[in-house]
């Protein structure tokens, strides 16, 4: 049952000294608003990140790096190695934590431009290879048409996924590329797609000039059928790319007769623990807004706690009174706790429902401004923490009443009604 009167008290109470109050909840507030704000800012800048990885986050690429400089099982150094169809073959019959492994060749050397020509119009543009399923491998994502399918890769079809910049450049405006011929070194292929980066800023600019072929139409067309340029892996379910990335390093060196302590002949690309790498940046941001956010939440408790030492104090001969009637030590203690944690609760909602506004303030003009896929991407939190931060207020409430409610049930009655 409700206790209107405790409430009126209350309520009483806080007008009397609505700015002495107002002052001592806004350092609750503030702390609210900060957490609110900070963490829905890491995680729309998390989200940001994060999408940059795409849908797969556990690949390794190798590829061939320097010329060997140690001399190893009776051949000198200087040699420069090749990957081959047998490499990947020995991959996948040895390694058995490896879920996939694929070829990917490129024209000239990795991100070198091409000249590619459609009609009269001409660019310098990357010409990758690819397979299929594997846009989320290379952080994008189709927009239009399609991808490359196991059929393209079978029958070394001529067809061709474009970046965005280079529908841009060839096409014109409003134009529909898809069915469309480009030109690759005198080879024509026929548009099927349109890509679109999932990373930003530089990544971006680079991934959105790409044009993507089947790697085996690539191989066999422009003379690279003998030699693999890059070898992409993915570990089976639950096992981390760091287990299996030494394994195909030492697998490769076997095979190419390449000395141990070699460093740089082998190269390759560890993506998990690069994502590793950036939660364990973004778990720090987090503890770091938690322990600002509650740090001043403390310290507006702390606040709130010598208000209610004040307000004891103010109504020492009221305490009096109420014990000297019968009033237990416990319905002092729940008195004072319950005015603390309403001025608590109520300051740190008002918080909460400003902070949230705000976040959501910034997503809707971000989208209004077409920036929802940039590296800052949908500020919010979720309900769980939403749901913390209210135990947060709630404990900060009781612990800032905890020594004024101490101090108000040991106040002797007697005393306390001789008390001016």
């Amino acid at each position: 049952m409700i206790d209107i009167d405790k409430w009126q008290e209350i309520y009483l109470t806080i007008k009397q000294h609505k700015v002495r109050t107002g002052l001592t909840a806004f350092g609750v507030f503030w702390g609210i608003f900060m957490l609110v704000a900070l963490l829905g800012a890491g995680k729309g800048l998390e989200r940001g990140v994060m999408n940059g990885f795409g849908d797969v986050t556990n690949v390794v690429f190798f590829w061939v790096g320097n010329a060997s400089q140690l001399p190893y099982k009776g051949l000198s150094k200087g040699r420069t190695i090749h990957y081959t169809d047998d490499d990947i073959e020995a991959i996948r019959s040895r390694i058995k934590d490896i879920d996939l492994v694929k070829d990917l060749n490129g024209l000239g050397n990795y991100g070198s431009a091409q000249y590619i020509v459609r009609g009269e119009k001409s660019g310098s543009f990357s010409v990758r290879g690819s397979h299929e399923n594997m846009a989320p491998m290379h952080q994008v994502r189709v927009i239009k048409g399609r991808y490359i399918n196991k059929r393209d890769i079978d029958d070394k079809r001529k067809i061709a996924i474009i970046g965005t910049r280079v529908e841009e450049l060839l096409f014109e405006q409003n134009e529909d590329p898809i069915g469309k011929s480009l030109n690759i070194y005198g080879v024509h292929f026929q548009v099927v797609g349109v890509v679109k980066p999932r990373s930003s800023g530089d990544n971006a600019q680079r991934d959105a000039e790409v044009i993507f072929i089947p790697n085996s139409t690539l191989r066999y067309a422009f003379n690279q059928t003998d030699t693999v340029g890059t070898i992409v892996l993915r570990p089976k379910h639950g096992v981390h790319a760091n287990i299996v990335q030494p394994q195909v390093e030492k697998l490769l060196m076997e095979r190419h007769k390449i000395h141990p302590s070699d460093a740089g002949v082998v190269s390759s690309f560890n993506l998990q623990e690069q994502y590793d790498k950036v939660q364990g940046l973004f778990t720090g941001i987090t503890f770091f807004s938690w322990l600002v956010a509650i740090g001043t939440i403390m310290a507006g408790a702390i606040g709130v706690g010598n208000i209610m030492l004040i307000v004891v104090k103010e109504r020492t001969r009221e305490i009096g009174l109420r014990k000297a009637l019968g009033a237990t030590p416990i319905s002092i203690v729940v008195m004072i706790v319950q005015e603390s944690v309403v001025l608590t609760t109520v300051a740190g909602y008002i918080g909460l429902f400003l902070g949230v506004l705000l976040l959501e303030s910034v997503t809707m003009l971000m989208e209004k401004m077409g920036m929802g896929d940039g590296i800052f991407s949908k500020p919010e939190i979720d309900f769980g923490t939403a749901m913390v931060a209210v135990i947060v207020l709630v404990i900060s409430g009781i612990l800032a009443a905890a020594l004024p409610a101490a101090k108000a049930a040991g106040v002797d009655p007697i005393l306390a009604l001789q008390d001016e």
